[in-house]
């Protein structure tokens, strides 16, 4: 069996709240969906979102990458040959990991279809359901801990709390979370680059000696100031995840040889998509690093992949998974829900989207 056609379809979906981080402030999520279609009219899905500060992949980088690159790289090949397809994919370009785990995504999702089984079976695994935290956006003290208690409410005990907006005015809006959410509830930080290397210090330790009970502190400094990751490491008790600092093997081997942090989110738009991703699991897990999956502003395509991969591989913390929350309604037609905190992933096959609208919208 052939891959017959690869398209691409633009989708822009409002968030129903503000998304703010130490490096935006987001009311959407923009993403270009991947389909590879086979000789029988099979779909596979995956999709890059446009992540500016993080990735710099936009829409229109993600939509050239697969029509100049990667569609005339794969069409007419076997669509059985997943391994080697993906292995195609990666070798092809320099960068634009997006792109790149749209395809892989795709050819995956396709590969399960074919096999009539969920993607988290394909990978492997067992499970369809997977436990997730939930962001709570960057801002007033005041305003984190509304948040924080309407998400208790919703059923979620695990809080990625958004800082680094202000390194000095942060253990207040910490503070104020834990008082919101109480003694049970798991607060973890995202600071997002925003914090100096000597800020990162001093807010961990004022945080620790606060007894604020926090979980770890996710990318404190600069993505590429290794040696400042590693000196916030080296000077406070709380864990340190490496998130932007890590997109592929590389990264991550130099982590683990500066000894610059003890955890490592990984993402499918940073790393390439589900084949790379792996193997970034199994590096960390071989060297002892706690590991995370996580997820851009992304619809059910790109977090029903990055769940499904955990309900394979498994992490050794709650992974991020909570993007599709954001959402003000569905993106796409079929793929994973919610039911409180926990991602449930289809029992049909592959990701169990069915279209790349909305019910009663047209696919454009």
């Amino acid at each position: 069996m052939k891959i017959r056609e690869i398209r691409t379809h633009r989708l822009v979906a409002p968030l129903h709240t503000p998304f703010v981080t130490a490096l935006a402030r987001l009311t959407t999520v923009s993403t270009v969906v991947v389909e590879i279609l086979d000789d029988d009219g099979r779909s596979g899905f995956g999709e890059a979102p446009e992540v500016w500060t993080v990735t710099g992949s936009s829409l229109a980088s993600a939509e050239a990458c697969v029509a100049q690159i990667f569609r005339p790289l794969l069409v007419g090949r076997a669509a059985e040959d997943l391994i080697g397809n993906c292995r195609s994919v990666s070798a092809a370009v320099v960068g634009n990991e997006s792109a790149k785990a749209a395809v892989d995504v795709a050819l995956h999702d396709l590969a399960a279809r074919r096999l009539g089984v969920p993607l988290t079976h394909l990978l492997g695994g067992a499970r369809l359901t997977v436990p997730t935290d939930v962001t709570v956006s960057a801002g007033d003290a005041d305003g984190l801990a509304d948040a924080a208690v309407q998400r208790v409410g919703e059923g979620y005990r695990v809080l990625k709390v958004k800082v680094g907006t202000d390194a000095y005015g942060d253990v207040a809006r910490v503070a104020a979370v834990r008082a919101a959410a109480g003694p049970d509830v798991e607060i973890r930080l995202d600071a997002n680059q925003g914090w100096t290397p000597r800020e990162a210090v001093r807010v961990i330790r004022a945080l620790e000696e606060s007894g604020a009970g926090v979980a770890f502190v996710e990318q404190p400094v600069h993505h590429r100031d290794l040696e400042g990751l590693a000196w916030v490491s080296d000077r406070v008790e709380t864990p340190i995840m490496a998130d932007e600092a890590v997109f592929g093997v590389a990264d991550l081997v130099e982590v683990i040889r500066r000894r610059a942090a003890d955890m490592v989110n990984v993402k499918l738009a940073k790393s390439g998509g589900l084949r790379p991703a792996r193997t970034l699991l199994e590096l960390a897990e071989a060297q002892q690093m706690g590991t995370m999956v996580g997820s851009m502003l992304e619809t059910e395509i790109g977090v029903g992949a990055a769940a499904s991969l955990v309900a394979a591989y498994g992490t050794s913390v709650v992974s991020d998974l909570d993007a599709v929350w954001w959402l003000e309604r569905g993106a796409v037609t079929g793929g994973m829900r919610y039911e409180g905190a926990t991602v449930v992933l289809p029992e049909t096959a592959g990701l169990g989207v069915t279209s790349v609208a909305p019910v009663g919208e047209p696919v454009t």
